[in-house]
């Protein structure tokens, strides 16, 4: 099957392309960008005029639930949501129950994504046993079951000898690891950004210092093994600056950011709305400034959507009881539009690279691009229609989203992966 996508603009950041051109892909693989114009044979083509045509989303740490926790999500309904969204590969976590922390674990999760056959899944593999933070998993056998990365997910790894081993052990594989950096003698009594406002609404306060400390811990420990650390959901001025320095040190040393932290102050808890809620907290509108900031010069290479899905009935508790987490898969294009494309804090192709680029180097997994002969992965997006946010509607098994009714523009109209479309808004 050949396939042409004609009249749309190519957004290809890994091979610095934003034009208008023609795209072909043959048996799932790229074969080349064409010249606008161009009228190859195709057994199908793709009109794409008013599209920008762009390699499939990466994200790199989505909530999947599965095992454990199928009330939430499961394997299929995750990808399903992430296919909605754009994405063509996610990297799962291993908060699962049992645990991502073995071979077998890991196989199931790979196994599963296969019997659903919506997007790519990649196994990330749990630092600790259990995500408990104490005895180190079984990295070796987790990188031969394909494990790309590894995390212990919203567990921070508190015991600095425990991190530095596992710098160590990964580092000899050449796999990051991903983490939610977060003292938590500072931070698990809280549910929201230490401040003026935390202070005003009496509730407890999670300080920014909670993330700027561990992660000054962590740039250090990544310089003293050269092993590499990637810092999940930076939400604060000082890790920003802290990341910079070490990056300009060579230190290897990444981050990401969600949509929700670029848009959401902690203002919007005088709601006392739990669909607010999630870990790291929404902090204050200098924080944000500083996250744009890094975003515009480099320094955060990556956007994740954080996707942390829970039924609704968890959520419906106060504010102190209820989980941390916000849906975010299918909103993550027209959120990001919304906080970067149309302040114009940056173009399009430095977003298309976050959601790509950045995310494959982060992961080494080969795609992210439409460079020939890579596996046909490609994301058409219709950059001005006007749409609403209608949780209902989320392929997710959950709705909480604090986002919901909020009127966006940017959107997913197809998702194409290995040369199949396996979503489309249009017929």
């Amino acid at each position: 099957m050949r396939t042409l996508i004609q009249n749309g603009t190519i957004v290809d950041p890994a091979n610095g392309i934003e034009a208008r051109r023609e795209l072909l892909i043959a048996d799932g693989k790229v074969v080349e960008v064409l010249p606008q114009g161009q009228q190859p044979d195709a057994d199908r083509v793709i009109d794409a005029t008013g599209l920008l045509v762009c390699p499939g989303f990466i994200d790199v740490h989505v909530g999947v639930r599965e095992p454990g926790f199928d009330e939430d999500e499961t394997i299929a309904s995750a990808t399903a949501a992430a296919l909605a969204g754009g994405f063509t590969s996610i990297a799962a976590l291993p908060d699962t129950n049992p645990v991502v922390d073995n071979r077998g674990s890991a196989e199931f999760v790979k196994r599963q994504a296969e019997r659903a056959n919506n997007c790519r899944v990649f196994p990330l593999g749990a630092v600790t046993k259990g995500t408990r933070g104490e005895e180190l998993a079984e990295i070796g056998q987790l990188v031969e079951a394909d494990a790309v990365a590894f995390t212990d997910a919203k567990s921070p790894i508190a015991n600095a000898e425990v991190m530095r081993r596992a710098l160590e052990y990964t580092g000899m594989f050449d796999r990051p690891i991903l983490h939610h950096s977060m003292v938590p003698e500072l931070s698990d009594t809280g549910v929201m950004h230490e401040g003026f406002q935390s202070t005003r609404l009496g509730l407890r306060g999670i300080p920014a210092a909670a993330n700027d400390i561990m992660t000054g811990r962590d740039i250090a420990l990544a310089e003293l093994t050269g092993g590499r650390v990637h810092i999940m959901c930076v939400n604060t001025q000082e890790t920003v600056e802290r990341i910079r320095l070490a990056q300009g040190r060579t230190v290897a040393v990444s981050a990401d950011v969600t949509p929700h932290h670029l848009l959401l102050t902690d203002e919007v808890m005088d709601s006392f709305d739990t669909l607010f809620k999630c870990n790291p907290p929404l902090r204050s509108q200098e924080h944000i400034d500083a996250l744009i900031e890094g975003l515009k010069d480099g320094t955060i290479a990556v956007i994740s959507s954080d996707h942390q899905p829970l039924a609704i009935e968890k959520k419906d508790v106060d504010l102190d009881s209820a989980p941390f987490g916000i849906c975010g898969l299918e909103t993550t294009l027209a959120l990001c539009v919304k906080a970067l494309i149309q302040p114009a804090h940056l173009s399009w192709s430095q977003l298309v690279a976050c959601l790509t680029t950045g995310p494959a180097a982060l992961l080494g997994i080969p795609h992210g691009t439409l460079s020939p002969d890579v596996a046909a992965d490609v994301t058409l997006v219709d950059p001005i229609e006007e749409w609403t946010i209608d949780a209902a509607s989320f392929r997710s098994r959950s709705r909480n989203t604090p986002f919901n009714g909020w009127k966006v523009t940017g959107r997913v109209v197809t998702t194409i992966v290995n040369g199949e479309v396996r979503h489309s808004t249009r017929a």
